[in-house]
């Protein structure tokens, strides 16, 4: 790390990466980010490569990996001369698991399109979707109930 006087602070360090400050604690708390120097009054202070590793978790998060998918890529990448065959592991299997949820939300969008459909507008005692959220066997798609709670 260059000296403390030439780092950065943690609000230029959350506001280069486009994050918050509480967010830079968590990832150097659950270990994704190095721990780094401190000033004699106690102020973290970040190098290049601080923001080049916490701009790839975000960048990595926002594509919807994992924090341990995200461990094991920083890792990786920490290997330069290593084979990509296993990101390419990691990335396929993400994409598998992305897949998967986006025909889960398909199933559980045509459940709520059709429920929605058959309301009538009349009173809650007759009323179509809290009948269908009250029993589980008139819903047409079990796969719109498969974890549909893991979108929310």
């Amino acid at each position: 790390m260059p000296e403390i006087s030439h780092a950065i602070g943690i609000g230029e360090l959350a506001r280069r990466t486009g994050c918050q400050p509480e967010t830079v604690r968590y990832y150097e708390r659950i270990e994704l980010l190095e721990n780094t120097l401190r000033t004699e009054g106690g102020q973290r202070r970040y190098d290049e490569r601080a923001v080049r590793r916490l701009t790839f978790i975000r960048h990595a998060r926002d594509f919807g990996f994992s924090v341990d998918a995200v461990r094991e890529l920083l890792a990786m990448s920490d290997q330069p001369d290593m084979s990509c065959q296993e990101v390419d592991a990691v990335a396929k299997h993400h994409l598998e698991e992305v897949e998967s949820r986006l025909q889960r939300l398909s199933a559980l969008r045509d459940e709520l399109r059709r429920m929605v459909s058959q309301c009538d507008g009349g009173k809650v005692e007759s009323c179509r979707i809290i009948e269908v959220l009250s029993d589980h066997q008139l819903c047409i798609s079990e796969t719109a109930h498969k974890g549909a709670h893991d979108f929310g």
